[in-house]
């Protein structure tokens, strides 16, 4: 599962947006008013990169995974 919420990307989202994370932990951005979803951090235009996924060319057991400030790392 991915870290906790850098707290300076939940307070900075607008009133009428919240946030939400998929099952694999990626984040994503809810505009309330306008009913839509982006991968796109409203002021900063940026993606969250979070999460994990399996690559095919990783060892056995491992996996790739980032950061909420979009590090890559690697988890066994």
């Amino acid at each position: 599962m991915a870290a906790d919420l850098n707290p300076d990307w939940i307070s900075c989202l607008p009133s009428s947006w919240s946030y939400g994370v998929t099952p694999d932990g990626r984040m994503f951005f809810i505009n309330e008013e306008a009913k839509s979803t982006t991968w796109l951090h409203p002021v900063t235009g940026e993606a969250v990169i979070t999460g994990h996924r399996k690559t095919p060319d990783l060892p056995t057991g491992w996996e790739e995974g980032y950061t909420f400030e979009g590090a890559r790392c690697f988890i066994k």
